[in-house]
């Protein structure tokens, strides 16, 4: 196996591109878009979080989700109107919350491992993506949040992650420009931010010196395996051409679920809509004002990031409404609100509102590893957390094709991938 294709351009798609060339494969890369990392990876909320690897799939998800179903700010949305993909998703969310525990250890675990590629990577490549090593602050606003989150704290501790309750006086000292009044928080010095669409552009412009074949504005049609070959037919524009590969890794976001239909998998992946914000800090006052420590308030899930010295972006919510990329004013207002209430000092004279699909498991957890056919393998399904696991992903599927194009190499890889498919 010496030729592999990569469907998607976003961050798993080029983070995959460049884990294969480093292995030695001939690598071409399919992306619908004219540049990379113009989809998900464009606009989220920059964290780089281990301290964010609390699954979804616990009991109290499901009650917000069904008290603030009729809400149109809420944090969690979900349109009520019945759709078999929904209902089968939702049906194994709910299975997979006695996992609750496991898959939440192993995500912490799956995103310290991450970071030592990601930050490696962009040293190799000399790439600038206004990374801050600042560390996260959760803030909470109420004792029965702040005491979830020291139950959530012990799981990520046998993860392996280090994180500190602090009081509402610490969390001053730790980011002065937060106001408001909090019950407490807990902080991880070691999480970080960057932005993820520099990163990414930085990383495509690498996988192109490194030999991959890019291919932009390539709207793929069909992907099938014989178990030997890979056929990719993609359009451009009015052509369509057709390619053979040895193998190919899907890793193209919500389109997943519909390309491994057609490769004979079943990737139950569900479109979770977020939005953010990007507010630029035009004045000396606004930068002032504006927290150079990355935030997550669990209340409103929403996250922060300081991209630079004149980009403060705020990102979170989730909307389950199947393949919708509006942009609601009613859901950017909360994150605009959001911020004159804790950042006063702010200017949102200019923001750019963004949307993007996240890629959601039902259990959470991204889909990594070989298919049904010998020759396909997929690094897909992040969810929230594309950003923050991408890089150990992308290594780990590199690591398995090596493993099938060389059938006596060690399989320690391969038995920490069954993990992440739990």
């Amino acid at each position: 196996m010496k030729t592999i294709a990569v469907i998607g351009g976003g961050i798993t798609g080029v983070t995959t591109a460049y884990a294969l060339a480093k292995r030695g494969f001939s690598v071409t890369l399919f992306e619908r878009h004219r540049y990379a990392a113009m989809e998900t990876s464009f606009a989220n909320g920059g964290q780089l979080s281990a301290s964010n690897a609390e699954v979804w799939t616990h009991w109290s998800t499901l009650a917000k989700g069904i008290k603030w179903m009729l809400r149109s700010d809420a944090p969690l949305l979900v349109n009520p109107r019945p759709t078999w993909h929904k209902l089968s998703w939702f049906a194994e969310f709910i299975a997979s919350m006695p996992h609750y525990r496991t898959n939440t250890i192993e995500t912490a675990r799956l995103a310290i491992a991450a970071r030592q590629h990601l930050f490696a990577w962009a040293e190799a490549e000399g790439i600038d993506f206004d990374l801050k090593k600042k560390g996260i602050l959760h803030i909470y606003r109420n004792k029965a949040g702040f005491d979830h989150a020291g139950q959530v704290s012990k799981l990520l501790a046998a993860g392996g992650l280090d994180r500190r309750a602090v009081t509402p006086d610490e969390m001053r000292a730790i980011e002065p420009t937060l106001a408001g009044q909090y019950y407490g928080g807990y902080y991880t010095e070691s999480d970080a931010t960057g932005d993820i669409h520099k990163f990414t552009s930085g990383l495509a412009a690498a996988v192109r010196r490194l030999g991959v074949t890019t291919l932009y504005n390539q709207d793929v049609k069909s992907v099938t395996s014989d178990g030997r070959h890979v056929t990719v037919v993609a359009a451009d524009g009015a052509q369509t051409a057709s390619r053979v590969f040895d193998g190919v890794v899907v890793c193209a976001g919500v389109a997943s679920r519909e390309m491994a239909r057609q490769l004979g998998d079943r990737v139950n992946i569900y479109p979770v809509k977020g939005y953010s914000i990007t507010v630029n800090l035009n004045d000396a006052e606004s930068q002032a004002s504006a927290p150079t420590v990355s935030l997550l308030d669990d209340e409103t899930k929403l996250v922060t990031s300081r991209l630079g010295a004149d980009r403060f972006r705020i990102a979170g919510t989730a909307e389950f409404n199947g393949i919708d990329r509006d942009i609601r004013s009613d859901r950017i207002r909360p994150l605009i609100d959001w911020v004159h209430a804790c950042f006063p000092g702010v200017s949102t004279r200019s923001v750019v509102p963004w949307a993007g699909l996240r890629p959601m498991m039902p259990n959470m957890m991204p889909r990594v590893g070989r298919g049904h056919r010998a020759n396909v393998f997929y690094n897909t399904g992040h969810g929230h957390l594309g950003w923050t696991l991408s890089a150990v992903t992308a290594d780990m599927v590199g690591e398995v094709i090596r493993q099938a194009a060389e059938p006596h190499a060690s399989s320690i890889a391969g038995a920490r991938l069954e993990t992440v498919k739990a």
